[in-house]
């Protein structure tokens, strides 16, 4: 019960629909309990002392208990379901919120397709139990209960006859789950696994069909698919050996009451309409428990649903506002880092060593190296999307640390080499942070980024609807409403992570004139692979392994007989002979 334990702060707000639909449970349970005693009453006072006159007032009575019984099963069952539908709408809500919260360290090993069936299927697992779960709990206690004192008020010796089997029912019960939780367990992470395929065969659809590779997606597939199919398999095999054993013992139990019970009438100790009342409160009590199997089951669901469910909302935040924060709206954008190493998660090699730069408000620094030298590291540290493992960042001369995280990371553009659009309108992806901007501002962060014309060229122009992840547009025209959005913030800090790798040369060139014009004031950090989308930088770092190797203008680089003067000479003399070719 440690799992319901820890999210009790997720019903507990709602234990009044609980506690009445338990007391309407309770009324449903005693009156089911009252059926043996008017089945007793029938045979021993009407059939045996045909006492006939009291058949209406025994029909009124079962007419009206049937009543009453139907109407407190409607209400019960309607404040049990309110009681589950508010208990998952609040942890829904405490998940998706979480999630917002954790680090990118906890997404560089999290698979979307998991996180998606946590916040669905795990979610309405537990939800299951919780309407209906706690009820069948209660409703095993009440009528067993009840159940067990009618029978000791009708024959003392005969119910402890009867219920002799039940203690090696209630070990093989306990058997039952200690079996079916790891399966269930088992269940829900292969179907993690097999969601988690699923998304990312969507996701990556255009790749695996242009590279013919349908099939093997199929056997990939077919693989998860296989693993989710035996660990069914699995749980059905611990059903199918326990519950004919249960069976068993229950109709041993019945055995027994038929014979002794037979032998008490015969001897006149017992009524007939008590053996009858006595066979039907049997099975009162043998089928809740053989029942115990099933609430065992949405129990054993429920509990391996919340484990997977606070494994996310018992996640470390690793990274969240400090208490020594200091009020600061505006950002000027002095950026310094002193002696800054970085390890990520279960990494022996450092992806940043000893990186030591000052970039005084309104500069721009140009970072340029081999694919994993730690340029991204670098810009990824700013807004504390990651925590250095050795160091210091400093903004306007104070620890990143003391900013509070929204006022430090709205203060930073960001556009991303892969640019990520929301399935909305063109209009609400510009001004995403910013949903206060006027119409004219969205257009004229547009028109910097070189976007404004193939917008009006949509059928609708800004407010075009984008499919998911933007499909509908093509490459270059995502990244340049992603620098457009970038530009709408109005940053002191702007970081373009190779931000126009996927336009064109002519086009490239234009948002870089644009972009001489926003840079005008901000800080900026610039990742590329192009010399000519560094060159106006007013320092250039080239990294190799995590290190800055060099340091200085595009001038004092291609004099040094370096790294940064091999890429820049492999660059320009491709372009040189693009254009001998040209010329003849």
């Amino acid at each position: 019960m440690l799992i319901f334990k820890k999210l009790k702060s997720f019903y507990l707000p709602y234990k009044e629909d609980f506690f009445w639909s338990m007391l309407f449970l309770l009324v449903v349970t005693a009156i089911t309990v009252v059926y043996p005693v008017l089945l007793q009453l029938t045979i021993d006072e009407v059939v045996l002392g045909k006492q006939y006159d009291l058949v209406p007032w025994i029909a009124l009575g079962f007419i009206a208990i049937m009543a009453v019984k139907g109407i407190s099963t409607y209400i019960q069952h309607y404040l049990a379901d309110i009681f589950g539908i508010k208990t998952v709408y609040d942890l829904r809500n405490a998940l998706y919120e979480k999630l917002q919260r954790l680090p990118f360290s906890y997404y560089d090993n999290a698979k979307t397709g998991d996180l998606m069936s946590r916040l669905t299927a795990d979610v309405e697992g537990f939800r299951f139990f919780v309407s209906f779960g706690f009820c069948e709990v209660l409703r095993f206690i009440i009528v067993v209960g009840t159940s067990l004192c009618v029978m000791f008020y009708y024959s003392v010796s005969l119910t402890l006859v009867t219920i002799a089997a039940l203690p090696f029912l209630s070990v093989v019960i306990y058997k039952f789950d200690r079996a079916v939780h790891p399966a269930f367990r088992g269940i829900r992470e292969s179907f993690g696994r097999l969601n988690t395929k699923v998304q990312e065969n969507i996701s990556g659809i255009h790749t695996v069909k242009s590279l013919s590779k349908e099939v093997l997606e199929i056997e990939r597939f077919n693989e998860k698919n296989k693993d989710y199919k035996i660990k069914q398999l699995d749980t059905s095999a611990v059903w199918s050996k326990y519950f004919p054993l249960m069976e068993l013992i229950g109709n041993i139990c019945v055995v027994a009451l038929l014979a002794y019970g037979g032998y008490l009438v015969l001897s006149g100790d017992l009524n007939p309409g008590e053996l009858v009342a006595f066979y039907s409160l049997i099975w009162y009590i043998l089928w809740p428990i053989m029942n115990l199997g099933f609430t065992i089951n949405m129990f054993s669901q429920a509990k391996a649903s919340g484990e997977r469910l606070l494994e996310i909302l018992e996640a470390d935040e690793t990274i969240r506002d400090s208490e020594d924060l200091k009020n600061t709206r505006k950002i000027e954008g002095h950026v310094v880092f002193k002696n800054v190493t970085l390890h990520y998660q279960q990494e022996e090699t450092a992806s940043l060593q000893n990186i030591c730069f000052d970039v005084p408000s309104g500069k721009t620094v140009g970072l340029m190296g081999a694919t994993g030298s730690g340029k991204t590291s670098i810009t990824q540290l700013i807004p504390r999307f990651y925590e250095p493992t050795e160091g210091d960042i400093l903004i306007d001369g104070r620890p990143i640390k003391e900013y509070e995280l929204k006022t430090l990371r709205s203060n930073i553009g960001i556009v991303l080499q892969e640019s990520f659009l929301f399935s909305s309108t063109i209009k609400s992806n510009i001004a995403y942070e910013r949903a206060d901007a006027t119409m004219e501002e969205i257009i004229d962060a547009a028109k910097r980024a070189q976007a404004h014309n193939f917008i009006m060229e949509l059928p609708d122009g800004y407010n075009t609807m984008l499919g998911e992840r933007g499909m509908g547009l093509s490459g270059g025209q995502k990244q340049r409403i992603a620098i457009a959005r970038a530009i709408c913030t109005n940053p002191s800090i702007l970081i373009l992570d190779d931000s126009t790798s996927a336009v064109d040369m002519e086009t490239e060139f234009r948002i870089q004139q644009a972009l001489q014009e926003v840079m005008k004031g901000r800080t900026t950090f610039i990742i590329a692979h192009r010399i000519s989308s560094l060159k106006h930088a007013d320092e250039i770092l080239v990294l190799d392994h995590g290190r800055i190797i060099e340091r200085g203008t595009h001038e004092e680089l291609i004099r040094n007989e370096g790294l940064y003067q091999r890429i820049y000479n492999i660059q320009y003399k491709d372009q040189t002979a693009i254009y001998q070719t040209s010329a003849r």
